[in-house]
C-alpha cells in the first residue's frame, strides 16, 4: 500500500511538472545576465506572465506571487509591495461589487430586464434588441457574469416557445398522410392527375411543405442561434461603458494614477468615472448597434422583415408575462436599491466635472490642490448604506398586544445586504488580481524594465501613431480571445505607457485602447464568461462563433481607434503630452542597459505576432466552418 502511494504521489508530481518546469527553465540563464533590478524583474513578469496564459495555477493565485518574488529578488521592499495590493481603484470596484451584489438580491436586475422585453414587442429583430439592451445596460454595473445568467433562462424559453410554434403550424397546415392510392382521378388521355392525393392535398404540395418546414427549422435554427450572441456580446460591450464596468478599466486607471504619481507625486491621471462615461459609453451605444445590425444580417436574414404570426406575437407575450408574474409586484426594497443606485451613479457623474468643479469643491483639498474625496468614497458610502436600510418596511406580525409577547410584538428588521450573503457573492479573486496587477506594475516601473520594453518596441515609431494604436489593438483583442482580459491588461498596460511616450505620443493614448480592446473578445467561448455561458446553451457552435465574432472584433476595434482619435483626444487632452513626461524623449532610449529587456521584448512581440495568426488562422477555420 505504501508503495502504490508512491507512485501516485509521483505521478501526480509529473502531472504538476509545468509548475516547476517554468520558473526553473527561466532561472536558468538568469546567472548569465547581468546583475541588476531589470534582469530580476523581468525574470518575474515572464514566469508569471505564463501562469496567468496557460492557467496552470489559478489567475488570483498567481497574482500573489509578487508579494514574497519581488522583494526576494531585491526590486523593491514588501512593504511597498503589499501597499499597492489596496488603493483607491481597489476600494471603488469593492464598493461597485457590493452595489451589484444588492441590485441582484432585491432582483431589480430582473425587473429590468422584463421592462424592456415588454417595451420592444415579439418582432425578431425587435426581441433580439429587447434582449441586447437590459444586458449592456445590466453589465454596466454588474458583473458581465451575472448579466449574461439572468438572460439565459430567457433566451431558453423564447427559443423553445418559438420552436414549437412553427412546429405545430406545420403540423396543421404541412402534414402529408400517406393514405391510399385507389381514388386517385383519371383524366380523359388515361394520365392520372399529376400528385392527385384523396384528402385534397397534392404531392407538390406536400412536397412544398417538406421544403417550408425545414426552411422554417432552419431559420429558427439561427433565430436561437443570434438571441444566444447577443446577449454575450452585449455583456461584453457594456462593460466599456462605466469605469467599474469591467477590470481591464480599472487596472487602466489603478496603473495610470501610479504612472502619473510615480513621476510627480501628488498628481494622477485625470481619468474619473465621468470623464470614463464621457468616453466609453458613446463607444458602447455605437459598438451596440453595429452589433445588432450584424447580428440581423449573420442570423435574421429578411425574416427580421416579416410580418409577426399573432400566435407566435400572443406565445412571446405570455413568456414575459409569466416572468413578470414571479416577479411580483415592486417590493421595498428594490426602491431602496434603485433609489441609492441613482445617487452613486449621480455622485459618480457630478463629482468632477471638467470646467464646473462638481462637488468635490465642497470638501478640502491636500498640498496638490487634489479633493480629499474619491470615486471611491461615494462607492464606499453607498456600499456602508446597503448594510443599515432595511430590505422591507417595519411591520408587527400580530395587531392583537394582549396576546402576543413584547418580543412578538418588536417591528421585523432585516437589511438588504447580510454580510454572510455579501462575502459568498463577491468575487474577491478579481480584488487580488486587481492588487497583483498594480504590485508588478509598480516593480517594472521602479525597475526600469517597462521603459527597456517601451524602447525595445519603437520599431512601431515608423509608423503614424494612429497605425500603430490601430495594430496594437488588433492584435490585443486577438490576444485575449485565449488570454484573460484582467491579466492581458495587467502585463501590458505599464509597456504601452512607456512606448506611448517613447514615440512621442500621450501615454493614455496607448494605454486607454489597449484597456479596451481587452474587453473585445467576441470569437470564442474561452474569451470571456458570458461567450462561455451563451455556448453552453447549446444553440451555437465553436465556428458560428467565430465567424461572427471575427467581423465584431474587426467592427469594435475600428470604432475604437476612431473613438481614441476624436472625442477621446478631446476629454483626455491626448494631443499634449504632460510636463511631468517631457523629459522622456526618445533620445533616453539609447542609453545602454540590462540584457534581459530583450527577453521580454521578445516575449512580448511574439505574443502580439501569435496573436496576429491566431486571427487570420480562426478566419481561414470559420469561413472553411
Amino acid at each position: 500500500m505504501p508503495r502504490r502511494n508512491c507512485v501516485l504521489f509521483l505521478k501526480n508530481l509529473v502531472a504538476l511538472r509545468p509548475l516547476f518546469l517554468v520558473p526553473i527553465a527561466f532561472l536558468a540563464p538568469l546567472p548569465l545576465l547581468d546583475d541588476g533590478a531589470v534582469s530580476r524583474c523581468s525574470y518575474v513578469v515572464v514566469v508569471m506572465a505564463i501562469l496567468w496564459l496557460t492557467e496552470a495555477l489559478p489567475i488570483p493565485v498567481t497574482a500573489l506571487m509578487p508579494v514574497f518574488l519581488i522583494p526576494m529578488f531585491g526590486v523593491l521592499p514588501g512593504k511597498k509591495i503589499c501597499a499597492a495590493y489596496v488603493n483607491d481603484t481597489s476600494m471603488l470596484f469593492l464598493g461597485g461589487l457590493i452595489v451589484a451584489v444588492a441590485v441582484e438580491e432585491v432582483n431589480l436586475h430582473k425587473r429590468i430586464a422584463m421592462a424592456i422585453l415588454s417595451l420592444v414587442g415579439s418582432q425578431s429583430n425587435l426581441l433580439m434588441l429587447g434582449l441586447m439592451i437590459p444586458t449592456w445596460f445590466l453589465s454596466m454595473w454588474i458583473s458581465n457574469t451575472a448579466a449574461t445568467s439572468m438572460m439565459v433562462p430567457i433566451i431558453t424559453a423564447l427559443a423553445t416557445q418559438t420552436v414549437e410554434l412553427e412546429t405545430n403550424e406545420i403540423t396543421q397546415n404541412g402534414g402529408v398522410k400517406n393514405e391510399g392510392f385507389e381514388d386517385m382521378e383519371i383524366d380523359e388521355s388515361g394520365k392520372e392527375n399529376e400528385g392527385k392525393i384523396p384528402n385534397g392535398n397534392t404531392t407538390h404540395n406536400g412536397n412544398n411543405d417538406v421544403k417550408q418546414s425545414k426552411r422554417k427549422a432552419a431559420e429558427m435554427k439561427k433565430m436561437s442561434k443570434g438571441f444566444a450572441l447577443c446577449v454575450a456580446y452585449a455583456a461584453n460591450i457594456g462593460g466599456v461603458a462605466t469605469l467599474t464596468g469591467t477590470p481591464p478599466n480599472l487596472i487602466l486607471q489603478g496603473q495610470a494614477n501610479e504612472l502619473y504619481s510615480g513621476r510627480a507625486p501628488g498628481t494622477d491621471s485625470g481619468i474619473t468615472f465621468a470623464k470614463w462615461m464621457g468616453f466609453g459609453l458613446p463607444l458602447s451605444i455605437i459598438v451596440l448597434v453595429l452589433a445588432w445590425i450584424w447580428l440581423q444580417i449573420m442570423f435574421l436574414g429578411s425574416s427580421c422583415f416579416r410580418k409577426q404570426d399573432p400566435a407566435k406575437r400572443k406565445a412571446i407575450k405570455l413568456i414575459i408575462d409569466e416572468e413578470k408574474k414571479k416577479l411580483g409586484p415592486i417590493k421595498f426594497g428594490e426602491v431602496v436599491v434603485m433609489v441609492l443606485f441613482g445617487i452613486l451613479a449621480a455622485l459618480w457623474i457630478f463629482r468632477d466635472i471638467p470646467g464646473f468643479g462638481g462637488w468635490k469643491v465642497l470638501f478640502k483639498e491636500d498640498i496638490n490642490q487634489e479633493s480629499f474625496v474619491r470615486d471611491s468614497t461615494a462607492a464606499m458610502l453607498i456600499a456602508v448604506m446597503l448594510f443599515l436600510l432595511p430590505a422591507h418596511l417595519p411591520e408587527v406580525t400580530c395587531s392583537n398586544k394582549y396576546e402576543v409577547s413584547e418580543q412578538d410584538r418588536k417591528p421585523r428588521y432585516r437589511p438588504i445586504l447580510t454580510w454572510k450573503k455579501t462575502v459568498v457573492k463577491v468575487p474577491w479573486g478579481v480584488i487580488i488580481l486587481l492588487g497583483g496587477g498594480f504590485a508588478l506594475a509598480s516593480a517594472t516601473s521602479a525597475s526600469g524594465l517597462s521603459k527597456r520594453v517601451g524602447c525595445s518596441l519603437r520599431v512601431l515609431d515608423n509608423f503614424e501613431p494612429w497605425v500603430m494604436n490601430l495594430i496594437l489593438s488588433l492584435a490585443i483583442a486577438a490576444a485575449t480571445e485565449i488570454t484573460s482580459n484582467s491579466a492581458t491588461a495587467t502585463i501590458l498596460m505599464p509597456i504601452m505607457a512607456e512606448l506611448a511616450v517613447n514615440t512621442g505620443s500621450h501615454p493614455l493614448y496607448l494605454m486607454i485602447t489597449a484597456a479596451v480592446a481587452c474587453s473585445f473578445a467576441f470569437m470564442l467561448p474561452v474569451a470571456t464568461p458570458p461567450n462561455a455561458i451563451v455556448y453552453s446553451t447549446g444553440y451555437i457552435k465553436i465556428p458560428d462563433m467565430a465567424l461572427a465574432g471575427l467581423m465584431m472584433n474587426a467592427i469594435a476595434v475600428l470604432i475604437l481607434n476612431l473613438g481614441i482619435n476624436t472625442w477621446g483626444k478631446a476629454l483626455f487632452d491626448l494631443d499634449r503630452i504632460p510636463e511631468i513626461f517631457g523629459n522622456s524623449t526618445k533620445s533616453s532610449c539609447d542609453v545602454v542597459g540590462s540584457t534581459a529587456a530583450p527577453l521580454l521584448s521578445n516575449f512580448t512581440t511574439s505574443l502580439i505576432n501569435n496573436a496576429v495568426n491566431m486571427t487570420t488562422e480562426s478566419s481561414n477555420l470559420s469561413l472553411a466552418g
